[in-house]
């Protein structure tokens, strides 16, 4: 069911960013089987209510995440996830990303409209200093996207991730506060 813009955490020029609700498991579940040939091999999303279920109460009840669905604010409908993992506070400040579009958005600039508004809710709101995106080498539109946010380079890891029953290789993409606004 489409939400109302006044749900939104942040908003651009044509989506909004929100927390996960379990009511929100029949629409997420749906894109995310419409959209397999798009995420596959480098990102499994709950394609089920019950596994939507366990996935969405990790993201509103686990400190060390929070998860935003990016939406388009015409009608609501949801057009990809960003999740921010790995949270710690105190000297650190730093959190994980990752994500995925839903094929009827893609290509379409949503994610990276999107994406700049968590960065933004990231560094301002939750107080995070240092943002980071592992990604599969050859997820040229993952990386895109990471670049086109201002993220950069930072190395690479062998065997990071263990993902579709194999330890994958991923680059590593950061951002920082500074790196965002000029001192």
């Amino acid at each position: 069911m489409p939400h109302t813009a006044s749900r939104h955490l942040a908003e651009g020029p044509r989506v909004g960013i929100r927390h996960f609700t379990h009511a929100d498991s029949a629409e997420f579940t749906a894109r995310a089987r419409e959209s397999r040939d798009l995420h596959r091999p480098w990102l499994f999303p709950p394609e089920n209510a019950a596994a939507f279920s366990a996935y969405a109460e990790q993201l509103i009840r686990d400190p060390a995440k929070a998860g935003f669905l990016v939406c388009e604010k015409a009608d609501g409908s949801i057009a990809g996830f960003i999740n921010i993992n790995n949270i710690v506070h105190g000297a650190f400040q730093s959190g994980v990303l990752g994500y995925g579009a839903f094929a009827h958005a893609a290509g379409r600039g949503l994610m990276r409209e999107g994406l700049d508004l968590v960065v933004r809710h990231a560094f301002g709101p939750m107080r995070l200093h240092r943002l980071e995106i592992n990604v599969q080498p050859a997820n040229a539109a993952s990386i895109a996207l990471a670049r086109s946010c201002g993220f950069r380079l930072e190395g690479f890891s062998p065997d990071m991730l263990f993902i579709d029953g194999a330890w994958r290789d991923h680059e590593r993409w950061a951002l920082t506060q500074e790196m965002r606004s000029p001192r």
